[in-house]
């Protein structure tokens, strides 16, 4: 099939892109003590020089005590760390690339197992880890107001630095999804609630301060997903009207970009509505607005179990053109492929699939 939509350019706002490939965010614990430094800048750089469209970086943590549960996942705050910042965006920009930081909160964690912890207890909207296990504390309102209020000086930042978007980390069962789901929030209070409208509180007041933060013409994405690392089975919005009830509220706060984590993007969101439509498509239908896919682009096997150990193959992306061609969804995150190759969206361009290389975990252990 032809690639031309995958590498038709793209502009949303003060976004212009070249082409609609975006490189997934992908935590790679290279920071230590939180500071990115000249070999991240690096690895970011070359995927600008590969023509990824946009890239999107590792979750960076915002400014409290307990937003990282890695010393070496990268902050988003203090003097050190948001240098090394400038230094990746200007090197991406020197490169010709474009690029916006994910900013994140994990919430209630498991300790790193290094045995590192961080300098208070873990927070989320209950103190759950999973439906029933508490291991971390409640947030007040005061760590709530605190907590949106660091996401926005993350946002001012993030502008300050250069860099050409933002992306808010609203999935996989961390610190925004955790107040979405019922299963880890049994709040009382405003934050809380018998539906996802209602535990969406806490997503929607951020986004408008994120908003307040940067500006209207300034692209803010979201990144969603039903599934949890806690639970690969759980769903948010078991109906396109549930969908529809929990993401109308946070276009209208300021969300631009929902991006829409799948483990398989090939997947009917839901299929008793007779649809093959996957999660972006539904939301883009939905919302009207721009929407990422992302799960297992170019590869076999989902990415969950290559973190795990399972090798992947490259295969063809003739389904993903297939969805593209139809308008089912505007742009496409691609994750382990870039992780092993800076080069892989220059080579579906020139139809080089014989150079295609495969994944494995020891990918993770350097920054190709």
């Amino acid at each position: 099939m032809s690639t031309n939509a995958l590498f038709a350019p793209f502009a949303l706002k003060s976004l212009q892109l070249k082409n609609r490939i975006v490189m997934a965010p992908m935590t790679r614990s290279f920071s230590p003590n939180g500071v990115p430094g000249a070999d991240v800048a690096a690895y970011y750089r070359r995927r600008a020089e590969g023509q990824v469209g946009l890239i999107l970086s590792e979750g960076t943590v915002v400014e409290r005590p307990a937003s990282s549960n890695d010393p070496n996942i990268p902050h988003f705050y203090g003097e050190a760390a948001l240098a090394g910042w400038q230094h990746v965006i200007d090197e991406v920009h020197a490169a010709g690339g474009k690029m916006g930081p994910q900013l994140w909160h994990m919430g209630v964690m498991a300790e790193h197992r290094s045995g590192w912890k961080p300098s208070e207890n873990f927070e989320g909207p209950s103190g759950l880890i999973k439906p029933g296990q508490a291991t971390g504390k409640a947030m007040t309102e005061n760590d709530i107001t605190d907590t949106i209020a660091a996401f926005a000086r993350a946002a001012a930042d993030t502008k300050r630095l250069g860099f050409d978007c933002l992306e808010l980390h609203g999935a996989h069962g961390y610190l925004i999804d955790q107040f979405f789901w019922a299963g880890l929030n049994e709040r009382t209070d405003a934050y809380g609630g018998d539906n996802l409208t209602q535990r969406s509180r806490l997503a929607v007041e951020l986004v408008k301060e994120v908003r307040r933060a940067v500006g209207e013409d300034f692209v803010i994405s979201l990144r969603l997903s039903q599934w949890k690392q806690q639970d690969y089975t759980a769903k948010l919005a078991h109906t396109p009207q549930e969908m529809e009830a929990w993401l109308q509220p946070l276009a209208e706060a300021g969300v631009d970009i929902f991006h829409c984590s799948q483990r398989r993007f090939w997947e009917p969101e839901f299929e008793s509505e007779g649809s093959d439509l996957n999660f972006a498509g539904w939301v883009k239908k939905l919302t009207g607005k721009t929407t990422i896919t992302v799960g297992s682009v170019g590869l076999s096997g989902e990415f969950l179990a290559g973190f795990a150990g399972e090798a992947s193959e490259p295969q063809g992306i003739e389904e993903l053109l297939r969805r593209l061609d139809r308008n089912e969804f505007d742009l496409v995150a691609v994750g382990r492929q870039l992780i092993v190759d800076p080069n892989w969206v220059e080579k579906i361009e020139q139809g080089r699939a014989d150079e295609m290389v495969g994944f494995s975990r020891e990918a993770l252990r350097t920054l190709v």
